[in-house]
């Protein structure tokens, strides 16, 4: 028998589980997702989020409470009669009241290999410290930050050029695919919860404005790890002098390359630039208030002589 379902979501990532969970025949009483926030080039349109549109899309109702720890909200998320909740990357804390608010639990699909990367950025975490595999999980979830048991896992490798945006991409399908398994499971009444292990924790901690600087006094492969990690968003940047003035440039693809010179340093005329052990290609900029341009569009319309530095 189909289960009757609360989804609780927010961002893209969130749209393919739900989309597969309707596809997969179960009953979405309500999808709860962040409110709409301001966009726009003045801020002043409230755009609804990602998970709200699919929702409506679909014939879904939507409720977007700025918090889930008064009663009200409790009561009204328990009248709802669900079998069971399913949260990717919702964005608010679930209280007591609510894990325990359906009938077998709330479910969660994060994007790490836990206990790895526990928390707010683990696609982007694992990246910037080089990690080689991934995985997608689906855990029942408990009063820790991602700590309850694991239901399904399916490892990923990270490709030694991937940035965060390519492999958010594939993980989100992966994890829609494994949800409407976990949820057949539960259907049947057969899904097995293993206890995450003690040892191995590591917690993806939100970007933080300071991290997206490029220090180009860092060894080459840290800072190719950092550059993919941040891109497309929010991006790692360093300045260039333009004529008399500096501007804040984005550095959204690199490769490593060979060659050595004081760190910043270009040092030929395809954008090799020398890190404090190393040297990094560019492959995608980004100027301020531009699109991104592949290094050959780039150089067609900027010049960057040989012994410039970036900083």
């Amino acid at each position: 028998m189909p289960l009757r379902i609360v989804f609780m979501g927010t961002p893209d990532f969130s749209v393919p589980t739900l989309r597969a969970i309707v596809d997969a025949g179960h009953s979405v009483v309500s999808a709860y997702t962040q409110p709409p926030r301001p966009a726009g080039r003045r801020g002043l349109e409230l755009t609804p989020s990602p998970v709200q549109r699919e929702a409506e899309r679909l014939g879904i109702e939507v409720r977007s409470p700025v918090s889930l720890k008064g009663q009200a909200e409790q009561e009204a998320f328990a009248a709802l009669h669900a079998d069971a909740a399913v949260v990717v990357a919702y964005g608010l804390l679930l209280p007591a009241p609510i894990l325990g608010g359906t009938r077998i639990g709330a479910y969660n699909g994060h994007a790490s290999l836990l206990p790895r990367w526990r928390g707010a950025a683990p696609i982007q975490r694992a990246i910037m410290a080089g990690d080689r595999e991934t995985g997608m999980m689906i855990m029942k979830m408990d009063a820790g930050l991602d700590t309850g048991p694991v239901a399904l896992t399916e490892r990923i490798g990270i490709a030694a050029d991937e940035t965060s945006g390519e492999l958010h991409d594939r993980m989100m399908m992966v994890g829609a695919r494994l949800m409407v398994e976990a949820l057949a499971r539960l259907e049947a009444g057969a899904l097995v919860l293993t206890p995450q292990p003690a040892d191995g924790v590591v917690y993806a901690r939100k970007i933080d404005k300071a991290e997206t600087r490029i220090d180009w006094r860092l060894p080459a492969a840290e800072l190719h790890d950092r550059i993919r990690g941040l891109s497309p968003f929010p991006g790692a940047w360093c300045e260039m002098t333009a004529g008399s003035a500096a501007e804040r440039l984005k550095i959204l693809r690199a490769t490593l390359a060979s060659g050595g010179g004081a760190p910043g340093e270009v040092l030929d005329d395809r954008l090799a630039i020398a890190c404090g052990q190393g040297a990094l290609r560019l492959v995608e900029l980004q100027r301020a208030g531009g699109r991104p341009v592949t290094a050959d569009e780039f150089l067609r319309g900027t010049k960057l002589e040989m012994g410039t530095r970036l900083s």
